[in-house]
C-alpha cells in the first residue's frame, strides 16, 4: 500500500474520532408520493433507486437535526461541547439568511467556546466544511471542530415539480474533528466551482435577479423553491465524480487503487454507476444508502458515512473518499486514512472538571425547555404561546 506524501508534512493532522446522524421520524415512500405527484414506485425506482425518504415535522428543522447529529458524533468521541473550538454547518436550508444556524446548533448543544459559522457549497458542502475545518487544525489554530451537513430539503421543494420532489429527503450528520501528531485523518481536498453553470440548479431568495416584483420569474422559477435542469446535472455529476476521486487520490500521496471505500454525494443511483464504470471499479465500492434517504444535499455524506461504518465497511487505516457535487456548480472531493473513535486525551483539574459538568446541564436544560414547549405548542397552542413570550422576557432580563 502507498504511504501519503510527506512532501508537505504538515505540524498537525486532522482526524476524525467522532460521527453521528439524525433523521426525521416520518417517513414518506414512493407509494405516499404518487397519491398527490403523476408518478409510480417503479418510475421512481427505476431512475433514481430512491425507495423512500425521511420528512420532518413541524417541531423538527436543520437546527434541531443538526444538533441531535452533533452530540451523537460528541458523544462517539467522548467530547464535551464546551471542548469544541469550531463549528461549520453546511445547509442549503438554514433556519435564517442570519443568525448562522450553526450558532443555534452552538447554543442547542452547549459549546460555548466554539465559533460558529454556515457554509453554502450545496451538495458539495459537507466536504468543503471538512476542509475548512482540517485546515484550521493542521495549522495550529484550534484543536477541535464540528463540522456537520444538515438538511430540511422538504420545505424548499416544489411539490407539483415531479423532477425535483421525489429526489429530496431531510436530515443530517455530522464528524468530531480533533488535532494529533500521529499521521493520517483528513489527505487531502480539492474544492472546485463552475459558477457558469449556476443557472442549472438554484433556490432563489430575497433579492435574487431571477425573480420579477412579482416573486416569479418569466422561466417559471419560484421564490424560496428548488429548481434543476436534471439532464445537465446529471452530465455535470458523472464527468466530475471520477475526476475528483482521482485527483484526490495523487494529492493524498495514494493510487486509487488504494481506496478500501468511496463514499459518493447520494445524489442518483445511476450517476454512482457511470462513475464506477469510469473507474473500473466494482460498484461495491461505493456506499449508498440513497434508497432510504434520498438526495439529503449536505447531510448526504456523512449520513452514508456513520452507516457505512456501523456495517463495518470501514477499518481503522483505511483510505476512504469523499465525493460532493451540486448546486453552484460545485464539486469536492476528499480523501480520508480513517482513525476510529475516541478523543485525544485531555488532562482537566477539579475546576475544569465542575465547569464541564455545569455546562452540561445548562445544555441539557435548553433541551428539555425546547422539547416542553414543542409539546405544549402541539397540545395547548394559547399557552405554548405563552411560554415562548416569558422565555423572551427572561432574555431580556438576563441582558439587562
Amino acid at each position: 500500500m502507498a504511504e501519503p506524501n510527506e512532501t508537505h508534512k504538515p505540524p498537525y493532522y486532522a482526524h476524525i474520532v467522532g460521527w453521528g446522524m439524525a433523521v426525521p421520524e416520518k417517513v414518506m415512500t414512493n407509494n405516499d408520493l404518487s397519491a398527490f405527484v403523476e408518478t409510480t414506485d417503479e418510475w421512481i425506482t427505476a431512475r433514481t433507486g430512491i425507495r423512500q425518504r425521511h420528512i420532518a415535522s413541524d417541531s423538527e428543522s436543520t437546527m434541531t437535526l443538526g444538533a441531535a447529529a452533533a452530540l451523537a458524533a460528541l458523544q462517539m468521541g467522548s467530547l464535551h461541547a464546551s471542548l469544541v473550538d469550531l463549528i461549520i454547518c453546511a445547509t442549503s436550508t438554514p433556519e435564517c439568511v442570519f443568525p448562522a444556524t450553526a450558532s443555534l446548533i452552538q447554543s442547542e448543544i452547549g459549546a460555548d467556546n466554539a465559533g460558529a459559522f454556515d457554509l453554502s457549497a450545496a451538495c458539495s458542502g459537507f466536504v468543503y466544511g471538512l476542509q475548512m475545518a482540517a485546515q484550521s487544525i493542521r495549522s495550529g489554530a484550534i484543536d477541535t471542530a464540528l463540522v456537520i451537513g444538515a438538511e430540511t430539503m422538504s420545505r424548499v421543494l416544489d411539490w407539483s415539480d415531479r423532477g425535483t420532489c421525489i429526489l429530496f429527503g431531510d436530515g443530517a450528520g455530522a464528524v468530531l474533528l480533533q488535532r494529533s501528531e500521529q499521521p493520517g485523518g483528513v489527505l487531502s481536498a480539492i474544492l472546485r466551482s463552475e459558477g457558469k453553470n449556476a443557472k442549472h440548479l438554484g433556490i432563489p431568495t430575497f433579492g435574487s435577479q431571477d425573480l420579477d416584483l412579482h416573486h416569479d420569474a418569466i422561466n417559471g422559477h419560484k421564490l424560496g423553491k428548488m429548481y434543476m435542469d436534471g439532464q445537465e446535472v446529471f452530465k455535470f455529476a458523472t464527468r466530475v465524480l471520477s475526476e475528483g476521486i482521482k485527483k484526490a487520490a495523487i494529492d493524498a500521496g495514494i493510487k486509487p487503487s488504494d481506496i478500501k471505500l468511496i463514499i459518493p454525494h447520494q445524489a442518483n443511483l445511476r450517476i454512482i454507476d457511470a462513475a464506477a464504470r469510469q473507474l473500473g471499479f466494482d460498484k461495491s465500492m461505493f456506499y449508498t444508502n440513497l434508497d432510504r434517504y434520498g438526495n439529503t444535499s449536505a447531510a448526504s455524506i456523512p449520513l452514508a458515512l456513520v452507516e457505512a461504518e456501523k456495517e463495518g465497511r470501514i477499518k481503522k487505516g483505511d483510505y476512504v473518499a469523499f465525493i460532493g457535487f451540486g448546486g453552484g456548480l460545485t464539486w469536492a472531493a476528499s480523501v480520508v486514512q480513517w482513525t476510529g473513535a475516541g478523543a485525544v486525551p485531555r488532562r482537566t483539574g477539579p475546576l475544569k472538571q465542575l465547569e464541564l459538568l455545569q455546562a452540561s446541564a445548562a445544555s441539557s436544560l435548553r433541551r428539555i425547555r425546547r422539547r416542553y414547549g414543542s409539546l405544549l405548542n402541539r397540545i395547548r397552542p394559547e399557552e405554548g404561546r405563552i411560554e415562548r413570550l416569558k422565555r423572551r422576557m427572561d432574555q431580556v432580563e438576563e441582558l439587562d
